[in-house]
């Protein structure tokens, strides 16, 4: 190795430690500037492998400072709010509701009744036995329909990317583009 090389190799060295120690702090415009700093340094080096290394390691430490500095700011300049995001959709659905001992009772007895009033003797019993369980059946059914309610969800996709589901009672009145933002467990217009 050439002098040349070892200066180089400790100018990427300090390169590198100093923009990770700082690459909170390094714009994208220094990072630009001295990887085409670095890319001029490695053209002057004469053998091909090490001009090779020296631009693999000029990438890599521009491509670590870009990196650093995308999480502080978008590409149009202004912060990324974690918090911050743009509903995407709006679907209303029906979850089923519970069915519960009223719906089995009341169903049973009037499947009873209905069932005692058809034929005689053990045909009248076995018809008030079907009736029974058929009405307890249809009861709980109807106990179900009956305490079914609609729920919204809304998805979000926020400006740092994540996206995420919310889960409402009664219609939050938001649509696909409204731009919404966390509070507490739920969203908010705003």
């Amino acid at each position: 190795m050439n002098k040349q090389t070892i200066l180089l190799a400790a100018m990427l060295a300090t390169g590198f430690i100093t923009s990770h120690a700082s690459a909170a702090g390094q714009s994208a415009q220094d990072a630009a500037a001295r990887y085409d700093s670095d890319k001029k340094l490695c053209a002057d080096e004469r053998e091909a492998s090490l001009r090779m290394q020296c631009l693999r390691d000029a990438k890599a430490t521009y491509t670590k400072a870009m990196e650093s500095a995308k999480p502080a700011s978008q590409a149009n300049g202004h912060a990324v709010c974690a918090t911050c995001g743009k509903v995407t959709s709006v679907h209303v659905t029906e979850q089923a509701g519970q069915g519960g001992a009223l719906g089995v009772v009341a169903g049973g007895v009037a499947g009873a009744l209905l069932g005692h009033q058809v034929g005689g003797g053990t045909g009248r019993d076995l018809a008030t036995v079907a009736g029974a369980a058929g009405g307890a059946y249809a009861g709980n059914q109807v106990e179900k329909k009956m305490t079914a309610k609609k729920v919204w969800t809304v998805a979000v996709q926020y400006e740092n990317g994540r996206q995420a589901r919310f889960t409402f009672d009664k219609d939050p009145g938001m649509v696909a583009g409204d731009k919404v933002k966390n509070a507490g467990h739920s969203i908010v217009r705003y």
